[in-house]
């Protein structure tokens, strides 16, 4: 069982472009976590539909949770969120656009983790359903987000 956080503790993308409801699960090789699109996600058209980008975001902030939870849970981490940023994604499978309303379930699998450097295969569901995957390598710096 994983401690429990505000999600904005883990993150450091905030409100209205927080797409990471909450982590439910970490280990040193696996996080996942879950979302859910409401009408007013940046990501909703005004037709009812929910733009594909919305799932690279989803991916990309559940790769900063499980930073954020490693940061603040291992004792040899200081504790502080850092910035990341996507340095590659490949191959990007989108099988369909998440739904309004939909519970999504993102999981992310640690393949390498070298310095400053994270690649990771990556997988959204939706109701049991496989909705994207790809691989995605994240850069983290020594930078904390600043409150303005």
């Amino acid at each position: 069982m994983i401690r429990p956080f505000d999600i904005l503790e883990l993150l450091p993308q905030r409100p209205p472009f927080v797409m990471v409801d909450r982590l439910i699960y970490y280990d040193p090789v696996v996080a996942r976590s879950e979302f859910t699109i409401r009408p007013d996600n940046i990501f909703c058209t005004g037709d009812g539909r929910v733009e594909e980008a919305a799932l690279v975001e989803i991916i990309a902030q559940t790769c900063a949770a499980r930073m954020g939870y490693r940061e603040k849970t291992e004792p040899s981490r200081d504790g502080m969120v850092k910035i990341g940023f996507i340095g590659m994604i490949r191959p990007l499978h989108i099988l369909r656009a998440p739904r309004i309303g939909e519970m999504l379930t993102t999981t992310v699998e640690v393949k390498e983790d070298i310095f400053s450097t994270t690649l990771v295969e990556t997988f959204v569901e939706a109701s049991g359903e496989t909705i994207a995957t790809c691989s995605m390598k994240i850069f983290l710096t020594d930078r904390v987000p600043t409150t303005a």
